[in-house]
C-alpha cells in the first residue's frame, strides 16, 4: 500500500507541477513572444487564461456546496 500511496503522491505533484508551469508560461512569457512564432500553436487564446480559472473556481466551489448540503442533510437524519 506505501508504493501505491508514494506512486500517486508522485502523480499528482508532477501534474500539479506540470499545470503550474504551462499556466505560468501561457499568463506571463507567452505575452512577449511574437505572434507569429510557433510556440503559439501549443497554448489557447488569452482570453481563456482568465475563463478557465474562473470556470474551474465556480465548479468546485458547486461541487463543495453540494457536499456540504449532502452532510447537513445525512447528520440531520441521524439525529431524527
Amino acid at each position: 500500500m506505501e508504493l501505491a500511496d508514494r506512486a500517486v503522491g508522485f502523480l499528482l505533484s508532477f501534474t500539479s507541477l506540470s499545470m503550474f508551469t504551462y499556466y505560468t508560461f501561457w499568463v506571463i512569457i507567452l505575452p512577449f513572444v511574437d505572434r507569429d512564432h510557433f510556440i503559439h500553436q501549443y497554448f489557447l487564446p488569452q482570453e481563456f487564461a482568465v475563463l478557465l480559472p474562473v470556470f474551474a473556481g465556480v465548479v468546485l466551489l458547486c461541487f463543495l456546496c453540494i457536499f456540504i448540503g449532502f452532510v447537513m442533510l445525512k447528520s440531520k437524519k441521524k439525529k431524527a
